[in-house]
Formats: structure tokens, C-alpha cells, sequence
């Protein structure tokens, strides 16, 4: 097939990219390397082509395309913080760009939305049937609200101009290509346990996260991509919980490293528990992650060790996004 992937430059579109790639298709990757690194899409290969370009505006892109992967969106919270109107607006417009480039190619679109349209979560585990705690004008919102937006306009443009549209709602993912100063729970560990700096736990720890290694990730996405007329929405992540705590010992039994821990404050609307239900993924996809926690960090601190032992860590004032 031929597939544009937007965002192809970030952490998870790179490695959605390399799986494309690797299965044969032709990959178009459309980035305007504001949050994404195009040292992620080295070396050249016979089969992609990168757009340098915003999602916002048209997208003039020649030849036939099978589907389109629509991953565009700041989604380190330090980077949405910083640029709330951007990440507003691509979900927005963005969204509508690459809905309206799809109904003209007669392409599958598949929306890359988030585990965090529910919020701080009344419901536990959480089914795609719930409809989410989201505070719209809290400061989580310019996130938060983007996406649950463009699963808005997915959906319509579904309903009402025939486009075949699919909706992933991805939970807590990491590996490698997750920049140390991303300002999310793993990364963020693993810098600071390898440069022997406190690790920094949000209220009491006791709040619990799902991590989903990457490379299960991405066979989830190609799983959707390939499954016309599948709309969704389907939850991709890995069903075992953890606690904040826990996630921290883990990171210092795997990098022995001394750092302390480090408690400060719960930040507004931080989840307090976050566990996805795949039920919908495994019976329509056929998916369910693969890799064990303690693989998935053990790979991530190897990884991290040998490309950014030294780099900062980016503060984050809402920090363990999805």
C-alpha cells in the first residue's frame, strides 16, 4: 500500500514508519519537525518519502494513497503546555486537512487518539463505551480536548461523506525514540536514574499507569490500518497495571541506579488510576501486547543510555501523559 503518516517524525509514527517499510509499503511521511526529530527516519530508504510540512494546512500531495495514519499532535505534556493554541488547532484543523485529503483519494484514515479523552476516570477499568472525566477548561484541556475533538469530526466525517475512518485511543506508550526531557513517567525515570538525579514522583505514587512497549504499539496500528471499514473506537494498551511507585523501582532496580525519590505535589486533573479493557482490540484486531514491562524498560534504559546519557530533563508541570 501507500500510506501517508502524519507526525512521521515522532516517537511513535518513526517506528510506525520502520514497520510500514519493513512489510513492503511505500511511506509518505508528512512532519513539520516541531516535536519530531528527523534523525528518527535515518537512514534513507527505498520507499519513503518525507513532506516537511503542517498538517494544518492543505495537504497538495500527488498520487494514489490506501490510507492515512494521522498521528500529528504535540503529545509531551511540556510541549503542548507550551504551545496550547497549536495543539488545539492541530486536532482541529489538522483533523480536517486530513479528513478532507482522504475523502479525495478515496483513503482509509486511521485517527491516533489518546487514552486521555477519559479523563481522571470514574470507571475502572476503562471501555471505549465510557464517556470520560474531562475538565475542558482545565489545564490538561488543550490535550485532552484536541483529541476528543477530532474523534468528533472522524466520526462525522464517517457518518456523512461515506470516508472509511478508524479510531485508536492509545494508552501509556514508551521505548525507544522517547526523548529523555518528553515529560512522561518513563522517560523521564530513566534520565534521571541514569544522570544519578532524585526521581520526581507526583503525589503519593500510588496512582497507576499502563505501559504499553512500542513495538506492540505499532502492530496494533498496522492491525487498524488494515481493517477497512473497522471505525472503533479501540483501545491499545497493555491491561497491566501499575503504580507510579512501582513504575520508579522498577527504573532504579534496572539501572542500578542510587537516586532518590523525589515527592512533590499532585498536579490539577492528573489521573488517578488509568487501565485500559482491550476486550474490543483482541476480538476485532486480533491484538494484545507482547512484551513485558521489565523487557520493554530494560530496552528503553538501553537505549536511552546510548544516545542521551547527558541529555536535560525538559520540567514538566502535568506530568505521566499518555
Amino acid at each position: 500500500m501507500r500510506i501517508l503518516v502524519t507526525g512521521g517524525a515522532g516517537f511513535l509514527g518513526s517506528h510506525l514508519t520502520d514497520a510500514l517499510l519493513a512489510r513492503g509499503d511505500d511511506v509518505v511521511v508528512l512532519d513539520d519537525m516541531s516535536t519530531g526529530n528527523p534523525a528518527n527516519l535515518l537512514p534513507p530508504r527505498p520507499g519513503l518519502t518525507i513532506v516537511d510540512a503542517d498538517v494544518r494546512a492543505p495537504l497538495l500531495l500527488d498520487g494514489p494513497f490506501d490510507a492515512v495514519a494521522h498521528l500529528a499532535s504535540p503529545a509531551s505534556p511540556p510541549e503542548y503546555l507550551r504551545r496550547p493554541v497549536f495543539t488545539l488547532t492541530t486536532g482541529a484543523l489538522g483533523t480536517q486537512q486530513v479528513l478532507e485529503f482522504a475523502a479525495r483519494k478515496n483513503a482509509r484514515v486511521v485517527l491516533a487518539s489518546t487514552s486521555e479523552v477519559y479523563g481522571d476516570p470514574e470507571v475502572h477499568p476503562q471501555t471505549e463505551n465510557y464517556w470520560g472525566n474531562v475538565n475542558s477548561v482545565g489545564p490538561r484541556a488543550v490535550y485532552d480536548e484536541a483529541k476528543r475533538y477530532a474523534e468528533a469530526l472522524t466520526t462525522a466525517f464517517g457518518d456523512s461523506q461515506g470516508v472509511d475512518t478508524g479510531i485508536v485511543r492509545i494508552f501509556n506508550t514508551y521505548g525507544p525514540r522517547l526523548r529523555p526531557e518528553d515529560g512522561r513517567v518513563v522517560s523521564n525515570f530513566i534520565a534521571q536514574a541514569l544522570a544519578e538525579r532524585p526521581l520526581t514522583i507526583y503525589g503519593d505514587g500510588t496512582q497507576t499507569r499502563s505501559l504499553c512497549y512500542v513495538d506492540d504499539l505499532v502492530r496494533g496500528l498496522i492491525a487498524m490500518i488494515d481493517a477497512r471499514g473497522e471505525r472503533g473506537p479501540i483501545n491499545l494498551g497493555n491491561p497491566v497495571e501499575m503504580s507510579v511507585r512501582s513504575i520508579a523501582d522498577l527504573v532504579l532496580r534496572l539501572t542500578g541506579s542510587s537516586s532518590r525519590l523525589e515527592w512533590l505535589p499532585l498536579p490539577t486533573d492528573d489521573p488517578v488510576r488509568r487501565r485500559p479493557d482491550i476486550t474490543r482490540a483482541a476480538e476485532r484486531l486480533d491484538w494484545q501486547p507482547r512484551t513485558s514491562v521489565v523487557n520493554g524498560i530494560g530496552r528503553t534504559i538501553a537505549w536511552q543510555r546510548g544516545n542521551h546519557r547527558t541529555a536535560p530533563i525538559r520540567p514538566a508541570t502535568i506530568p505521566l501523559a499518555s
